[in-house]
């Protein structure tokens, strides 16, 4: 196995390490009562919640490929996006669904660079204004973490001013491939992301995106029995939310790690944090289903055929050959 088939297989091992550890200090019991705990009000909320969410971020696509010149509709990545939460949601490594949306709509427009580069930048605005708002909120309000943001926000604040400086530098001539990539990002930057129009819709699209995950981890948390009030829990739902970006198995692993010991530390008990998580888990997993369906919609012509070639393969099985009797 070489170098990146180590690094691809090293995101599902620490998620089932991870998983493992958990299950073992804690027992299964956690784990089941949080996927006993749920109900069809809890399911049909998160539903709601994943449908509005993910309208915001096929809408935030949109906007960011319109800025680097590559057509998509509304309805298309809406579809599209869909389908790469829920292969997001049940293939290893969290990001299978954005690389496959990502390639199939660079070919549907005959731009692979620029749609994948679109997708890359959509992705990264979103990380960045999750990690924006979980610095606040963690500073603003007690948490098991509260006393490292300061130094967190001071390297938020020097991640940002760098990035600010890299993007508003001026582009001379190329002399080296990292500065043709350099230059490359930087347009992207500027055309995707810092426009009048793409910034406001990014930025709205992004939060959006943030505070309703927050909250199916919110309506998660008082479907298992936990009683604080949202006070004392919004701080550790954005640190929950957060470990979901390191590497794990469709979401499973780091979540119920950081949000059992969240829990812990927060004096509400390590087995309701990792209840918390594994419900938490089940209701988006339930929410994505759609985007199965949609993964399936596109399998199936390309299996059998689409519904007209059928029919009209019908109809001309059946239809008399000239100068054959009827």
């Amino acid at each position: 196995m070489g170098t990146r088939g180590i690094f691809r297989a090293a995101g599902p091992a620490v998620g089932a390490a991870v998983l493992a550890t958990v299950t073992w200090r804690l027992g299964s019991g956690p784990l089941l009562d949080g996927a006993r705990a749920l109900d069809g009000r809890a399911l049909g909320a998160a539903a709601a919640i994943f449908l509005l969410t993910t309208v915001c971020f096929a809408w935030r696509w949109q906007t960011v490929a319109a800025g680097l010149g590559v057509r998509l509709s509304l309805a298309d990545a809406f579809a599209a996006y869909y389908r790469a939460l829920f292969l997001n949601l049940t293939l290893p490594g969290g990001v299978a669904g954005d690389v496959h949306r990502g390639v199939r709509h660079g070919r549907d427009v005959r731009n692979l660079g620029h749609a994948l580069r679109a997708v890359v930048w959509e992705r990264t605005a979103g990380q960045f204004v999750q990690v924006l708002l979980t610095v606040s909120v963690l500073l603003a309000m007690p948490s098991p973490l509260r006393s490292a943001m300061p130094f967190a926000a001071l390297a938020l604040l020097a991640a940002a001013a760098a990035a600010f400086l890299v993007v508003q530098a001026r582009t001379g001539r190329v002399h080296s491939r990292w500065e043709r990539a350099r230059n490359a990002a930087v347009a992207d930057v500027h055309r995707g992301l810092l426009t009048r129009r793409a910034l406001p819709r990014v930025l709205f699209a992004s939060t959006v995106g943030v505070l309703g995950h927050v909250l199916t981890f919110l309506i998660a948390a008082r479907a298992v029995g936990v009683t604080a009030p949202v006070t004392r829990l919004l701080p550790l739902a954005f640190i929950s939310i957060m470990a979901m970006a390191l590497p794990n198995i469709g979401g499973w692993g780091p979540r119920e790690g950081v949000t059992a010991w969240a829990f812990s530390a927060a004096g509400l008990g390590a087995g309701l944090g990792a209840a918390t998580a594994v419900a938490y888990g089940i209701m988006v997993l339930a929410a994505s289903l759609p985007g199965g369906f949609v993964l399936l919609l596109e399998w199936l012509p390309r299996r059998r055929g689409s519904a007209p070639e059928v029919l009209l393969g019908a109809w001309h099985r059946q239809r008399p050959h000239p100068g054959k009797a009827s």
